[in-house]
């Protein structure tokens, strides 16, 4: 089966298309002189951004989470904030609180914006703040916008989240509600560095300061690029394939996998294959192509489901960790054909 001719959307915009398909080596160079390694992550996170969607960045201290997403949002030009999750931290601290101030000889409320009325929000350390607090970044991230008061707070475009999180097994860290963590595009793992990389990194830390970042583009640009990955055609046999690989993680379902059965108490839902579909355009066009494979789809499909599947107490005695499911899913669902 042939791949679908993407003429008409191209057409359109093609200065929006070639400005992106020819960024990615530019924007690895920029970020090249502050990060060592790292290429997958920088590309799932990138994918993100251009497809519009928040992204939960899971990895030990000290592997420059922080650094990897200030740097981004310095390329991309955006107003950046980053938020100090801790325990005590309140919703209010985030979404902003309503002040009474005398203007005047009259007194009246006025709404202090919080940290959260920015392009680019960092969580850093999300699950050290009890789910209460973490809950208050819900209506900003699905619905852009915050309200306080019954008045509603719309939030500037374009908007994203940037979660970071410890290992949930470290202590003093709160797991993640699984309304929360529908949420994300990706869950994306941040692991150590090769001993080379390493090598470099120590090096480079404990020399000079490293070179600024240079801008490469702007908050508009951004916009386009959401409008841009929408258009990218895809066959239907690859939306189906990305909805098969959720619904073939939910257990008790007709034609379910055995290990599914076994291991999974909780399957993806809707949004897994929404944003399966959306990030495999968004990682054609950073490769110069104007049509999805089913590359692009098996390439993403760790970091969309591995926050979606909830795994039973079987599996974790006997050692199989999500990753083994996922790519076991990605064996047992057949794949469209000459893609």
């Amino acid at each position: 089966m042939s791949h679908p001719t993407p003429v008409e959307p191209f057409q359109r915009d093609r200065a929006t298309f070639e400005q992106l398909s020819t960024s990615r080596e530019r924007i690895e160079r920029e970020l090249g002189k502050v990060i060592v390694g790292q290429r997958d992550v920088i590309e799932q996170i990138l994918i993100a951004l251009l497809a519009g969607g928040h992204c939960l960045i899971t990895g030990a201290p000290g592997l420059a989470k922080t650094l990897l997403v200030k740097s981004i949002a310095q390329i991309f030009h955006l107003k950046f904030q980053r938020i100090q999750f801790t325990p005590d931290l309140m919703p209010a601290d985030i979404t902003g609180t309503e002040i009474l101030q005398d203007t005047g000889g009259e007194r009246r409320l006025t709404f202090v914006k919080g940290p959260v009325f920015a392009n680019m929000i960092l969580a850093d350390e999300i699950n050290r703040t009890p789910p209460k607090t973490q809950a208050a970044l819900l209506e900003a991230m699905g619905e852009h916008q915050v309200t306080a008061a019954g008045v509603r707070h719309p939030l500037e475009e374009p908007f994203f989240v940037l979660a970071t999180q410890n290992p949930i097994e470290m202590e003093g860290t709160y797991p993640l509600p699984e309304a929360q963590l529908d949420r994300f595009m990706f869950n994306v793992v941040m692991d150590y560095l090769p001993e080379d990389d390493e090598v470099q990194v120590i090096t480079r830390t404990t020399a000079a300061k490293p070179a600024a970042i240079d801008a490469m583009f702007h908050g508009e640009d951004v916009l386009r690029f959401h409008e841009l990955v929408r258009q990218v055609p895809i066959a239907e046999d690859l939306v189906r394939y990305a909805v098969k690989l959720a619904a073939m993680s939910r257990p008790r379902q007709p034609g379910v996998p055995d290990f599914v059965n076994e291991w999974v108490t909780w399957g993806a839902g809707t949004r897994a294959p929404q944003f399966l579909v959306l990030g495999a355009k968004a990682r054609a066009l950073i490769q110069g192509r104007a049509h999805v494979t089913v590359a692009d789809l098996q390439k993403l499909a760790l970091p969309v489901l591995r926050h979606r599947l909830l795994l039973n107490y079987r599996a974790e005695a006997e050692g199989v960790r999500v990753e083994n499911v996922i790519e076991r899913l990605l064996g047992s669902v057949a794949a469209p054909l000459s893609r």
